[in-house]
């Protein structure tokens, strides 16, 4: 067996709107910051540490219903850790699923069908996409005619990718315009070399991690 396996012909990519908005969310989870105890910065940890010292003293040395401010002092330190940690997480992926329901999948990648070879990732649509040129992502591309218009991507226009259990995400530039690519890795089992792509983007970019900001802002 070859050691980077190629493909023949393209395969079709099928995303369906779910698979887009999972593959979104996977990719938030994989990149979303801690909210655990560890987010804490070390002026939240001395702050909470200075009430708690004073909340005990406080239970320590007092009796009756002066220690009632202690015990306030208590469970305002477990409602601010609980909030600051669970609570923050849920508000941004709260936040974060209502971007992804706004977002609708772009047209083209419903008939969209990928090629791995060894100069880039090929991309296929059929002909009879009369909008396909007018998406900003396929601009500045060459595209081969015949039953199906082809462009490629080369590995070198490749600026940032990631990828998790289902996915590989990768941004690229190509003449001035930006674009994006998801990968479903269940097309593995169409005999889709997903183990190439990942070869391939190691050489380009051997630290994982989708980075916006490396890619050029358009003139």
């Amino acid at each position: 067996m070859a050691l980077y396996p190629y493909t023949l012909q393209p395969v079709a990519l099928n995303l369906t709107e779910a698979e887009f908005q999972q593959a979104q969310y996977e990719l938030y989870t994989n990149a979303s910051p801690t909210f655990g105890l560890s987010s804490l910065k070390m002026k939240e940890w001395i702050i909470i540490a200075i009430v708690v010292v004073l909340a005990v003293a406080g239970l320590i040395f007092l009796t009756g219903y002066s220690t009632i401010i202690f015990w306030l002092m208590l469970v305002s330190v477990v409602i601010y850790i609980l909030v600051r940690t669970l609570g923050f997480k849920w508000y941004v992926k709260r936040e974060f699923e209502k971007q992804v329901s706004a977002q609708e999948m772009p047209d083209e990648m419903r008939q969209m069908k990928l090629g791995v070879q060894k100069h880039g990732l090929v991309m296929a649509m059929p002909v009879n996409q009369p909008d396909l040129m007018q998406n900003p992502q396929m601009r500045g591309m060459q595209m081969r005619a015949g039953s199906t218009q082809q462009a490629v991507i080369p590995w070198t226009a490749v600026k940032s990718w990631d990828e998790t259990d289902d996915y590989i995400f990768m941004m690229f530039e190509m003449k001035g315009q930006q674009g994006s690519q998801i990968v479903p890795k269940r097309l593995k089992a169409q005999k889709f070399p997903i183990d190439t792509i990942r070869k391939h983007l190691e050489e380009v970019i051997p630290v994982r991690g989708l980075n916006p900001e490396s890619l050029q802002p358009p003139a």
